[in-house]
């Protein structure tokens, strides 16, 4: 005791109290991602972006950040993801670079730690600011070869390409001869080649290659030449034009006869359930069409979570359509995120947490509207120009009945029909 009666403790206690004091106040102020004050434990708020193109005269999107903002007011109304709050922003690409670089842009600036679910063909514009911040592209759409290319971005299908090739695997087993009708574009030029790729596989020739404006408002002329080149007999026709397909098939069901019973074909995108309802579903030009998809058709169980989530807080939003290949792409590239964060934990989740934990190896479980999705070095299919492809699957669908359906149960396997592609 000293002589004013206060209690003098060792030097080393009090240093030991000091520390533990600090690392509880660190603890406050940052432990865990943690907000400092908040009730319950709740953490901070994660933020994402969503960018499609809306309101322009080429394909839109609008269905892609409707539904990423409805994933968002789903799962905050159940305590967020791991009990972070989902903040979603989302961008209009424009259908141009300018636009899809300003959308990157703004990304970086507000921080987003992923880009999740958006649709862009213009790669190197976007791709370029992402890998300088280092965020996650999560589940595009697949238009563009820097999605299967750069280092941070993350598919969740085998894009246009799979599509294409997987269409000619389809139709081979049905045509004698097809006319290809495309894009008028750099990203349109090489679906010739895939679609050559899978047809033969059924040992058919080369199909005839006709590129289109992707913005034109009607086809005739187009549509004349696509049927004349598609032979005599069992021909078809197949366009990818996304949504200037619907202009082209008008088009087309306006020709006169010539006698010729021409089947038509398209891939998930191009061709959906609301299109074929808008053009006289069974007695429409879409009756018997042959169409090419990602995932399993509308119909099937598998998309009742997504329905669900859609008709209780998407809240009339017109813009979602569940057979949409845009909106259940997003879904799914949502879902994905959903299953990283969860696995982050308790640690903070940062553009790089978020890339190292799919590079380490995250099994991602889709409910089956995929196969498993992993991306490891050893699970992508190292396809030369799209190394980063880890699901080669689609499915073939048919229009009977005035409804897209299964025309075969099941994934269908295009790796190899895209590995020929690339070496032709």
């Amino acid at each position: 005791m000293t002589g004013n009666g206060r209690r003098r403790f060792p030097t080393s206690l009090t240093t030991r109290a000091a520390t533990a004091l600090a690392l509880v106040a660190a603890s406050l102020l940052t432990g865990c991602g943690a907000l400092p004050g908040a009730t319950g434990g709740s953490r901070a708020p994660i933020t994402v972006m969503t960018w499609a193109p809306e309101g322009t005269k080429a394909t839109n999107m609008p269905g892609m950040p409707a539904m990423a903002e409805a994933y968002a007011r789903w799962v905050n109304s159940e305590g967020g993801i791991n009990g972070h709050e989902l903040r979603v922003i989302t961008c209009n690409e424009g259908n141009s670079a300018t636009g899809a670089a300003a959308c990157a842009r703004k990304a970086i600036k507000e921080e987003a730690v992923a880009v999740v679910g958006s649709y862009s063909q213009h790669g190197r514009a976007f791709m370029a600011p992402l890998e300088a911040a280092n965020i996650p592209y999560i589940g595009g759409y697949g238009l563009s070869d820097e999605e299967f290319t750069s280092f941070v971005s993350y598919p969740v299908n085998g894009g246009q390409i799979a599509l294409l090739a997987g269409n000619g695997m389809q139709l081979a087993g049905a045509c004698e001869r097809v006319s290809l009708v495309r894009p008028d574009t750099i990203a349109g030029d090489y679906l010739h080649r895939l679609l050559n790729s899978g047809l033969a596989r059924g040992s058919r020739r080369e199909a005839v290659d006709i590129p289109a404006a992707e913005d034109a408002g009607e086809y005739t002329a187009v549509a004349r030449r696509s049927r004349t080149r598609a032979g005599e007999e069992r021909g078809c026709v197949t366009a990818a034009l996304g949504e200037r397909t619907a202009h082209f098939f008008d088009s087309f069901r306006r020709l006169p006869t010539d006698g010729r019973d021409i089947r038509v074909s398209s891939v998930l995108g191009s061709v959906d359930q609301m299109l074929v309802d808008r053009t006289g579903g069974a007695s429409g030009p879409f009756e018997g069409a042959y169409i090419t998809g990602w995932y399993p058709d509308a119909g099937d169980a598998r998309w009742s979570r997504m329905k669900q989530v859609v008709q209780e807080h998407a809240f009339g939003d017109n813009r979602i359509d569940p057979a949409d290949a845009g909106v259940q792409t997003t879904w799914i590239a949502y879902t994905v995120l959903h299953q990283v964060v969860e696995a982050i934990g308790d640690e903070e989740v940062t553009p790089g947490r978020i890339a190292l934990t799919l590079d380490r190896g995250l099994r991602v479980d889709t409910g089956g509207l995929t196969p498993a999705l992993r991306w490891r070095y050893e699970d992508m299919l190292g396809t030369p120009g799209f190394p980063r492809i880890v699901n080669d699957r689609v499915t073939f669908q048919v229009v009977r009945k005035g409804r897209l359906v299964a025309q075969r149960s099941g994934f269908v396997n295009v790796g190899q029909t895209l590995m020929d592609a690339r070496a032709s």
